[in-house]
């Protein structure tokens, strides 16, 4: 464990809400729009993320390399969907957060074209407010996928290698159960990008509301809840389960890299270091290897996290 200060903390919802509507009237982008606005001053961050478990193993991650430099860190974790925490970074309420570029364009330009990991990032920067930017890149990614329980693959004669396409094809017309976060059942790289490029009508969908490729649709996947949901390409349940991943053979969940969106007023360009340095090493296998730590193996993300750095020399 790093001897650099740094503290873990949880808003309630209701506040995080409140605050996401504040600074959603207010015009300013400082941090004094928020009542949740942390009182930083140089050489101090905030570090959030999302409502699911990779999210906040990353956020551990950024936040302790920050902390291994000298940072005073503190931790807001497992706040919501992007579409809150999004609006923490910008009102100041969050220094930064981990973050997937494909899924953070879509957000920002639901009819976003671009398909390579260079023109993604360089969409994304010309949609963003001035105050924030993304960081480099990682080669890691972790991608929405579209994916079978046990029982449908089977009853479909569907195996290793199928594809979306195939799998609409041999539904037909049959009706189907479709579990995953709120914001699956609304986003192009969701039912809408299956309904409109690959042919899955909406009027054959039963949408059952579960969370971001968590433990609810995990469990609902493994258990035949439903037929079909949206677990994460880095999700450990997949491969012990059974469950069959379509191939997205027309690209609707586009790339995925994990990298950082930050709120450059409370970061230094060493803070920016840092974390370009933990990117830099930072690789899909690598990601999954963590995962197992967190999810299969329930060690804390924290020490997780600590003991990547470490092995890596960032820590």
């Amino acid at each position: 464990m790093s001897s650099k200060s740094f503290i873990r903390f949880a808003v309630p919802a209701a506040a995080i809400l409140a605050a996401s509507a504040l600074a959603g009237c207010s015009s300013s982008t400082s941090s004094s729009g928020s009542p949740l606005a942390p009182k930083t001053s140089s050489g101090s961050v905030v570090v959030g993320s999302d409502n699911f478990s990779e999210s906040v193993l990353l956020a551990d991650i950024y936040g302790q390399a920050l902390a291994a430099k000298g940072v005073k860190v503190s931790y807001n974790l497992n706040i919501g969907s992007r579409e809150v925490t999004y609006n923490l970074v910008k009102s100041g309420s969050l220094t930064l957060k981990p973050e997937y570029n494909g899924a953070l364009l879509s957000y920002l330009n639901k009819s976003a074209t671009q398909t390579s990991t260079s023109e993604v990032d360089s969409a994304i920067s010309a949609k963003l407010p001035s105050n924030l930017e993304i960081l480099n890149p990682s080669s890691a990614q972790d991608n929405d996928t579209l994916t079978l329980s046990k029982q449908e693959a089977s009853s479909l004669g569907l195996s290793s290698s199928a594809t979306i396409t195939g799998f609409v094809g041999k539904l037909g017309g049959k009706s189907i159960t479709v579990g995953g976060s709120p914001e699956f059942q609304t986003r192009t790289q969701g039912l809408l990008g299956l309904e409109n490029v690959y042919g899955l009508k909406s009027s054959q969908v039963t949408y059952k509301t579960l969370d971001a490729g968590g433990p609810l649709t995990e469990k609902a996947l493994t258990s035949g809840q439903v037929d079909a949901g949206d677990l994460f390409t880095t999700d450990t349940t997949i491969s012990q389960n059974g469950l069959l991943t379509l191939v997205d053979d027309k690209d609707i969940f586009g790339v995925q890299n994990v990298l950082p969106l930050v709120n450059k007023s409370a970061l230094s360009q060493a803070d920016i270091s840092a974390l370009d340095a933990v990117d830099a090493k930072l690789d899909s296998a690598t990601l999954l290897k963590l995962d197992t730590e967190v999810q299969v193996q329930k060690q804390d993300p924290l020490t997780v996290a600590n003991d990547w750095l470490k092995s890596v020399g960032l820590s």
